[in-house]
């Protein structure tokens, strides 16, 4: 499948010149700029590039971590499902955390219950060596 490179480097100095930085906290999903990227990794969707994501961990005002959200159904150790809202059953894909810049964040769409985000950071924590 070709990926569209270019418009998403068009759309990324875009982002990147955004004045105002979104105030945001953990257990919170945003839908965020994830853009075009290299093999395996989740990439975002439509014209903006987007995906949703859960924040993890927030370092400061300007980065944290997020885990990349998905609605096809998958289990396994690298996988967490939990219930978005009454319709909508949501898997965060663990095996892709990640680093981002704020400016990336694009809006707010929920918060993740604290049991289940509980429960997401103790199976994030069991990855690790």
């Amino acid at each position: 499948m070709k990926k569209d490179y270019i418009n998403w480097h068009s759309k990324k100095e875009q982002i990147n010149n955004l004045e105002q930085r979104p105030f945001f906290h953990e257990r919170e999903i945003w839908f965020c700029y994830v853009g075009v990227n290299v093999g395996f990794e989740q990439d975002g969707q439509g014209q903006d590039f987007q995906r949703p994501v859960v924040i993890i961990k927030k370092f400061n005002n300007e980065i944290c971590w997020v885990v990349s959200l998905s609605k096809t159904k998958r289990r396994g150790e690298y996988y967490f499902s939990f219930p978005f809202n009454e319709k909508i059953t949501s898997v965060a894909i663990l095996s892709q955390i990640k680093l981002i810049d704020v400016e990336r964040l694009s809006r707010k769409i929920g918060d993740m219950s604290e049991d289940n985000f509980r429960l997401l950071v103790e199976k994030l924590k069991a990855l690790l060596p």
